[in-house]
C-alpha cells in the first residue's frame, strides 16, 4: 500500500491504472500476487487522489485584499502557525453568499487561539499563499484584523475532546517548562515548550514521548476500560465504548499521525476480540497502516507517521533482543529502544542527516519517568489534585534534564551509522564478536572524545544565521569569542555545533535588536561562558535583558562596554572603540569592536551614518558591513573604511538588505565582498599577512 501511494504521488492516476491491469493479468495464475498488486493499485489511486487534491487546493484562486468570511476551523493555530480554516460564507457587496472556497491559513491569533471545530467569522486581509500547514494544503493566508467565534465545536466528539484539552490547559501552567512537557505527554500539546526544548528532545531521541503514541493510547484505554468495567458493561458494548473512547482521544490529541496509527491498531484488536477473532500485533499494524494510507495518502509523506510505523515494526522485530537477562524491565526497555532506533535510522538520516548516539540510553532512563509523569499528570487533571501535578512536574523536569545532557552528545552521520550497523552484524558471528565489540566501542569513543579541530591561525567566522549577525573569533589556542548570535537560538546552536564550539570565553552583544541577540537566549544552558559584554544603553530591549538575566543567574561576569575596554583572546586582541557617547537610536549605540590578530577586523553592529561619522578614521583589513548593508550607512565613510575584504551578514528579508547603493560603493572601491546568504559561513584568516 505504501509503495502504491508513492507511485501514485510520483506518476499520478496512470500508475493506479497500470497496477490494476497488472492485478487482473496475474489473478488467474497467483492469487497472493494478485492481492499484492491490487494493494499497490489501491495505494496508487490514493496517492494520485491526494496529490491532485493538494494541487487543486493550492492552485485555487482566493479573493485578494480586504475580506470577510465565515468558516470552520480544521486545525488549531499555534504560536508560530496559522489555523487551517475551510470557508463556507463570503460577504460581498450584495450580502452574504455561500463560498466553498479552498482551505486558507488564518492567524495566528494570540488573543483568542482558534480551536478545531469552531465556526468563526474573520475580518482581515487575504493574499495568495499556497503551502501546507501540518500537511494540509491551503491556497491563501489571512492577516486577521478581527475574529469572532460564531459557533462552538461541532459534534459530540469535538465537544468532549475540546473540553478535555481545555481541562488539561487550565490545570497545567504551560508557561512552566516541566508542566508544558506534561501537556505534551498527555495530549501532544507542545505549544508551551520552547524551540530549544523541542530541539533537545529531538537530538536526544525523546521526541516520540510528546508525539503521543501507543503507550499513551494504552494508558488511556486502560483507564477507559476500568470505568466501563465498573459500570458492568458487556464485551461487545465495551468494544463500542472503547472505539468511541479512541475516537475522542484522537480528537483530544489532534489526530497526530502516531495517534492515528496506535488508535487504529487498538480498534483492530478490539474488533477482533468482540467478534472472536484473534488479531496479533503484526496483523494489527498491517491493517492499520494500510487502511490509513488508503484513506489518506498524505500520511505516506508524513515524517511522524513514517517514524511511528517504523518504530513499531522495529519493536515487534527486536523486542526479544535481550530476553532472559535481568533485571528484565531494564533489558526489555533497552531492547525495545535499540530495536526502535535501528528501525527509524534510515528515516532520521533521510530527513535530518543524523541519528542521536545516546537515544537508547536516554530512552531507558526516561521511559519510567514519562510513564509515571503521564499517570500522575492525568490524575491531577481529572481530580484537580495539586500534589499529583507537583509530582508530574518534577518527573517531567528530570526528563528535560536527561534530554539536555543527551542532546550534547554527538550525532552520528550516515558513515558512522553504517559502521556501527556493520559492526553490530559482525557481533552475531561468534569468531568475529570480540573484534566487532572492540570496533563498535572505538567508533563510539571516537564520536564522543574526538578532538576539536583548531584553526592554524587566528580566524574570524561570519556565521550564516539568516537575517542577522553572529561572528566567531577563533584562536589556535582553542579560545573563542562570539559577537552577537542572530535571531534564532536553534540556528545559532546548529552553527556552533558545525564548528564544534564548547566553551566560549567572551560573548559580546552589540545591541538589543532581536536579529543580534535573539539567538543568545539560553546560550548559558549549552555552553560555559567566560564573560558577557553588553552596551551601556538606557533601553537595552527585552531580548537583551533576558540574556543578561540568564547570564546573571548562573554567575557569568557582565561588563558594560565603554571605549577602551579590551580582552586578550590568545593571539587576538579585542578592543571596544564605541559607542562614543549615548545615542537616542539603539542602533547607533551598538558596541563597536576593533579586532587585531596581525590583520585587523572592524565589527560595528548596526551603527548608522551618525555614529559612523563620529568614529576615528579607520582602515581595517576586513570589515563587517554595518546593519547588514542597510542604506543607513554613510557611503563616504564606507568607501574610506572598507579595506581588502567586506562581509555582509544577511538572509532573506523584506528590508532591502543589502542596499544596492551600498553594494555599488563596495564594488567601486574594489573590495572583495562576501555575503552569508550566498556563501554560507564565511571564514577569513586574521593571521599576519
Amino acid at each position: 500500500m505504501w509503495l502504491g501511494v508513492w507511485l501514485g504521488v510520483l506518476f499520478g492516476f496512470i500508475a493506479g491504472v497500470a497496477c490494476g491491469i497488472a492485478a487482473a493479468g496475474v489473478s488467474l495464475r497467483s492469487i497472493p500476487v494478485a492481492v499484492l498488486v491490487a494493494l499497490i493499485a489501491a495505494g496508487s489511486m490514493s496517492g494520485s487522489y491526494t496529490q491532485e487534491r493538494a494541487a487543486a487546493t493550492m492552485g485555487a484562486p482566493v479573493p485578494v485584499g480586504p475580506v470577510e468570511f465565515e468558516g470552520r476551523v480544521a486545525e488549531d493555530d499555534g504560536p508560530m502557525r496559522p489555523a487551517v480554516v475551510h470557508p463556507e460564507m463570503l460577504r460581498t457587496d450584495d450580502g452574504w453568499r455561500r463560498w466553498s472556497g479552498p482551505a486558507v491559513g488564518v492567524g495566528p491569533v494570540p488573543q483568542e487561539p482558534l480551536v478545531a471545530g469552531q465556526r468563526i467569522r474573520v475580518v482581515g486581509t487575504m493574499r495568495a499563499a499556497p503551502r501546507r500547514i501540518r500537511g494540509d494544503p491551503v491556497a491563501g493566508r489571512v492577516t486577521v484584523h478581527r475574529v469572532e467565534v460564531v459557533g462552538m465545536a461541532g459534534g459530540p466528539l469535538f465537544a468532549v475532546g475540546n473540553a478535555a484539552r481545555d481541562r488539561v490547559r487550565s490545570i497545567l501552567d504551560l508557561n512552566h517548562r516541566a508542566q508544558a512537557l506534561v501537556a505534551g505527554f498527555l495530549i501532544g500539546d507542545t505549544t508551551g515548550l520552547s524551540r530549544r526544548d523541542l530541539d533537545q528532545l529531538r537530538r536526544s531521541g525523546l521526541t516520540h514521548f510528546v508525539a503521543v503514541s501507543g503507550s499513551n493510547v494504552a494508558l488511556f484505554l486502560a483507564a477507559w476500560w476500568a470505568l466501563t468495567a465498573l459500570a458492568g458493561v458487556g464485551p461487545r458494548r465495551r468494544f463500542v465504548l472503547g472505539t468511541m473512547g479512541l475516537a475522542i482521544f484522537v480528537v483530544i490529541t489532534r489526530w497526530e499521525a502516531s495517534v492515528l496509527r496506535a488508535a487504529f491498531m487498538a480498534a483492530t484488536v478490539l474488533g477482533g476480540a468482540a467478534t472472536g477473532i484473534v488479531v496479533d500485533t503484526w496483523v494489527a499494524v498491517g491493517v492499520a497502516g494500510a487502511a490509513l494510507l488508503l484513506v489518506n495518502g498524505q500520511l505516506a509523506m508524513d515524517v511522524g507517521f513514517q517514524l511511528s510505523v517504523a518504530a513499531t515494526l522495529g519493536i515487534l522485530t527486536g523486542s526479544g533482543m535481550f530476553s532472559g537477562r535481568s533485571p528484565r524491565m531494564v533489558w526489555a526497555t533497552l531492547g525495545a529502544a535499540c530495536a526502535a532506533q535501528i528501525a527509524v535510522m534510515p528515516i532520521l538520516l533521510f530527513h535530518f542527516g543524523t541519528v542521536p548516539l545516546m537515544s537508547p540510553i536516554a530512552n531507558v532512563l526516561s521511559a519510567p519517568l514519562v510513564t509515571a509523569s503521564t499517570v500522575s499528570g492525568a490524575v491531577a487533571v481529572v481530580v484537580g489534585w495539586a500534589p499529583a501535578a507537583a509530582v508530574s512536574s518534577a518527573l517531567a523536569s528530570a526528563v528535560l534534564g536527561i534530554a539536555g545532557v543527551a542532546a550534547k552528545w554527538p550525532q552520528l552521520g550516515p558513515v558512522a551509522v553504517a559502521g556501527v550497523i556493520g559492526l553490530g552484524v559482525l557481533t552475531r558471528l561468534r569468531r568475529s564478536r570480540p573484534f566487532a565489540v572492540a570496533g563498535t566501542a572505538a567508533v563510539v569513543a571516537f564520536a564522543v572524545i574526538a578532538p576539536v579541530p583548531l584553526p592554524d591561525s587566528p580566524t574570524a567566522v561570519f556565521l550564516d544565521v539568516g537575517q542577522g549577525d553572529a561572528t566567531l573569533l577563533r584562536d589556535p589556542s582553542g579560545r573563542v569569542a562570539l559577537v552577537d548570535g542572530g535571531a534564532d537560538p536553534l540556528v545559532l546552536s546548529e552553527a556552533l555545533r558545525r564548528h564544534r564550539i564548547g566553551r566560549i570565553d567572551v560573548v559580546v552583544a552589540t545591541h538589543g535588536d532581536i536579529d543580534h541577540v535573539g539567538g543568545l537566549a539560553g546560550i548559558v544552558e549549552d555552553h560555559a561562558i567566560g564573560r558577557l559584554w553588553v552596551p551601556d544603553h538606557p533601553d537595552p530591549g527585552h531580548e537583551l535583558e533576558r540574556v543578561v538575566d540568564e547570564a546573571s543567574a548562573v554567575g557569568v561576569p557582565i561588563d558594560r562596554v565603554e571605549p577602551g575596554l579590551s580582552y586578550r583572546l590568545g593571539s587576538i586582541t579585542i578592543e571596544a572603540i564605541g559607542p562614543r557617547r549615548r545615542y537616542a537610536a539603539r542602533n547607533d549605540g551598538s558596541v563597536v569592536l576593533w579586532v587585531d590578530a596581525g590583520r585587523t577586523l572592524l565589527l560595528a553592529g548596526d551603527i548608522g551614518a551618525v555614529a559612523q561619522r563620529e568614529l576615528s578614521p579607520l582602515e581595517p583589513n576586513v570589515l563587517l558591513v554595518p546593519h547588514h548593508g542597510s542604506a543607513s550607512t554613510d557611503r563616504g565613510w564606507l568607501a574610506a573604511t572598507a579595506g581588502e575584504i567586506a562581509v555582509v551578514s544577511v538572509g532573506q528579508n523584506t528590508y532591502g538588505h543589502p542596499a544596492p547603493e551600498v553594494m555599488a560603493t563596495l564594488a567601486a572601491v574594489g573590495v572583495e565582498v562576501f555575503t552569508t546568504m550566498a556563501e554560507g559561513d564565511v571564514a577569513i584568516d586574521l593571521g599576519s599577512p
